[in-house]
């Protein structure tokens, strides 16, 4: 027999063979790298059940390439400083804080916080809200124009329109004044509108990254995870952070086409240099420099009473501290709990955190846009929230303009505020910054605005969802099964 006729006579036994160690190998890496035991069973059954399909599409999209990249960047990431060692306090600090032990619940949820974050609690800081574009993007230009020495900036989206512009515009003067400019753009997010105004930053000489830029679909397994922080700091002593991006739809005075609600946060004291840390870390990943040096890390003295930490998430050696967080907070809540999100799809453990919630007779308020700029993504959450209903959860619906807000409140003291929806694509896929603060009249404040929305908004019931037709029933729980993915 000759070469042909032999390739010719096993070339099946040897695909069959070649076939079965990659399905193996694959089921393997499954086994030892997916700690979500649901996931892994789908995948294993996925590969098993259809080899070729099921390995392929594992590798393109179950496999965390984040993590791995930057593992290799390590060598480069910036090793920011800790604020000065005055400014940290120890978990039993809140103790002091609240004056009475009924607040117990706080104290064990610091201590559980900076297990988890392994980052300071921090006090002397001013937090100050800013409601939708009106408030904040007037601000937040009225500190560029005033900055002197360094101006960092990271969005999810900048998009180049009549705002956009005059960011741009705010930033050029700056660098023109001799201030160090930094921008950082998420790859995906620098394309929400056409053309991007990244080039045009360029343009004007600005030190402009996009974070994992991609050309799709060639580079489609990067979709999800993206950097979804918001963080500008001006000269290391003023920082904004919260759920905003740069869009002329958050400015609703100016009647734009599409109008969102949103919240935006001007921090002071302290607890700044963990926003300026989270960009450098971004910045350094993205370009590998290193920013070093008084002008982008001052001393930072207390402006302020407010105790906070920052919280950086990610797919990365980040991974799962801001779910875990949300764990505790519903677990050592004592009286209530309140949350907006945009985007509403806790997993298992974070929906039975919250019934727990509300069966221990704590009041558990989620409000929620009534129409979604998503519909898929608003499709998949009304499916899960009658289990929520039915322990006592009461969930309000928010009139248009679609609210974008992101906000967490326990006990009337502890606020949780940033970046992060509650869903698969924040707490699991994407980068994110969000803050923890012990500080009671910032929560005093922000419940007020939580007030406000729920004032206009009109309370879901248990008896309407039970309601709701059977195909609207069958085409939600359709998207459900697709919820780790919207």
């Amino acid at each position: 027999m000759n070469v042909t006729e032999f390739f010719n006579t096993t070339w099946p036994y040897l695909v069959t063979l070649a076939t079965f160690c990659v399905t193996l190998a694959t089921a393997v890496h499954i086994l030892l790298k997916k700690r979500n035991t649901r996931a892994a069973a789908g995948w294993l059954g996925l590969v098993w059940f259809a080899p070729v399909l099921g390995v392929c599409l594992y590798w393109m999209f179950g496999v965390n390439r984040i993590k791995r990249r930057a593992k290799l960047r390590l060598v480069d990431k910036q090793i920011v400083p800790l604020p000065d060692k005055e400014a940290v306090v120890s978990p039993s600090f809140i103790e002091q804080l609240s004056g009475c032990m009924e607040k117990n619940g706080l104290v064990q949820l610091s201590r559980m916080t900076e297990k988890l974050t392994r980052q300071p609690l921090i006090q002397g800081n001013k937090v100050t809200p800013l409601v939708n574009g009106d408030q904040a993007f007037p601000r937040m230009l009225s500190c560029i124009a005033e900055a002197q020495h360094s101006i960092t900036f990271c969005s999810y989206i900048f998009d180049n329109d009549s705002w956009g512009s005059r960011f741009k515009v705010a930033l050029k003067d700056a660098k023109e004044r001799g201030l160090e400019v930094k921008v950082l753009i998420d790859g995906v997010g620098a394309r929400y509108s056409f053309p991007s105004i990244s080039r045009s930053l360029r343009r004007e000489g600005l030190d402009v990254a996009e974070f994992m830029r991609t050309i799709l679909p060639w580079r489609f397994q990067y979709f999800n995870l993206r950097n979804h922080r918001k963080i500008l700091v001006i000269d290391g002593r003023v920082g904004f952070t919260g759920g905003m991006n740069i869009r002329d739809g958050n400015c609703l005075a100016d009647n734009p086409s599409h109008p969102v609600q949103d919240l935006h946060f001007q921090i002071e004291g302290p607890v700044v240099a963990e926003l300026q840390r989270s960009f450098a870390e971004d910045w350094s990943f993205t370009t590998r420099e290193i920013l070093e040096g008084e002008k982008w890390y001052p001393h930072l003295d207390p402006q302020g009473n407010g105790v906070a930490r920052g919280i950086s998430d990610g797919p990365d050696e980040d991974f799962d501290k801001l779910r875990m967080v949300l764990l505790a907070a519903l677990a050592t809540a004592q009286e209530s709990i309140r949350i907006v999100t945009p985007y509403f799809l806790p997993d298992a453990e974070l929906v039975s955190a919250l019934r727990i919630a509300a069966l221990r007779g704590l009041e558990v308020e989620i409000l929620l846009p009534a129409s979604s700029n998503l519909r898929m993504v608003k499709w998949a959450s009304d499916a899960g929230l009658e289990e929520l209903l039915r322990q006592g959860c009461r969930i309000f619906l928010t009139r248009p303009p679609f609210d974008h807000s992101k906000i967490m409140v326990v006990d009337h003291s502890w606020v949780l505020l940033g970046s992060a929806n509650w869903d698969s694509r924040s707490l699991a896929l994407n980068f994110e910054f969000n803050m923890e603060c012990y500080d009671f009249q910032l929560a005093e404040k922000v419940e007020a605005i939580m007030q406000e929305k729920k004032s206009t908004a009109s309370e879901l019931t248990l008896e309407e969802v039970l309601s709701r037709n059977i195909l609207v029933k069958l085409r939600n729980r359709f998207f459900r099964l697709f919820s780790p993915y919207l």
